[in-house]
């Protein structure tokens, strides 16, 4: 059993017996260990994505209650999935979404547009859908990144949406009280973005960070499942953001 596997398994009672969790972009990585952890804390699950296949292999193994394959982007698409929940659901996660890098002459104004709707608008349009169809005392989660804090060339947009997105959780926090609103910022995970990402360059990424980061190992989807599963039940938790990285930002070897 490895690190990540058992902070998963200290979760595994019935915190979460009799509830729903909706996974916004739970098809694979972070999304779909959520969904694990979900089930095996005795709640239920309802799984988005934007790929059918995937979404189905996901389903095969969570057995969701329910399933729907849209762009969560598409508005009128996240209107019509949150008009047809069979309503209360206690928990919100979105975890859709990746990061955009590039320097100023070459970014792709279109593409950083969608960076920008797959977390600030996404959380929007979401918060307002969740009205009237998550509890009171619920949860909405989002999630993401701690990599551009530190300005670098071509981190323009990633920083602008990382530094967007605590400002809009604690203030969706306050509006859409007592449902709970929080954040999750993940410095790198161990996940199939990251491997789509970096190619030939992830065996030595992942040596690099277990050199430098003071756990001595990898981030994983499990670990930030094991957090996601914390703020759901956790009742005092509203408005914002919490840090997994692994210590990634203390030192300077692991780089953003």
């Amino acid at each position: 059993m490895t690190v990540a596997s058992t902070l998963i398994a200290g979760t595994q009672g019935q915190e979460l017996a009799g509830q729903t969790v909706v996974i916004i972009g739970g098809s694979s990585g972070i999304g779909l260990a959520t969904a694990r952890a979900v089930r095996a804390a005795g709640g239920d699950v309802v799984l988005t994505g934007r790929n059918r296949d995937r979404l189905a292999a996901a389903a095969a193994q969570t057995e969701p209650l329910g399933m729907a394959a849209f762009d969560a982007t598409d508005d009128d698409a996240l209107a019509a999935f949150f008009e047809g929940l069979e309503t209360p659901v206690d928990h919100v996660m979105v975890s859709a979404g990746g990061s955009y890098y590039a320097p100023l002459a070459e970014i792709d104004f279109e593409r950083a547009r969608r960076e920008v709707d797959e977390h600030v608008w996404l959380a929007f349009a979401v918060a307002r859908h969740a009205v009237g169809r998550v509890r009171a005392g619920g949860t909405l989660l989002f999630m993401h990144g701690t990599g551009a804090r530190r300005p670098g060339i071509g981190l323009g947009v990633a920083a602008a949406i990382t530094a967007a997105m605590p400002a809009v959780a604690a203030n969706l926090a306050l509006e859409l009280a007592p449902i709970r609103v929080n954040l999750i910022a993940a410095g790198f995970v161990d996940t199939p973005l990251s491997a789509r990402l970096l190619g030939e360059e992830l065996d030595a990424r992942r040596a690099q960070l277990r050199e430098h980061l003071p756990i001595g190992r990898v981030v994983g989807p499990g670990d930030v499942a094991a957090l996601a599963l914390h703020l759901m039940t956790n009742t005092a938790l509203t408005g914002a953001t919490y840090d997994i990285d692994g210590g990634q930002q203390l030192v300077a070897g692991a780089g953003a």
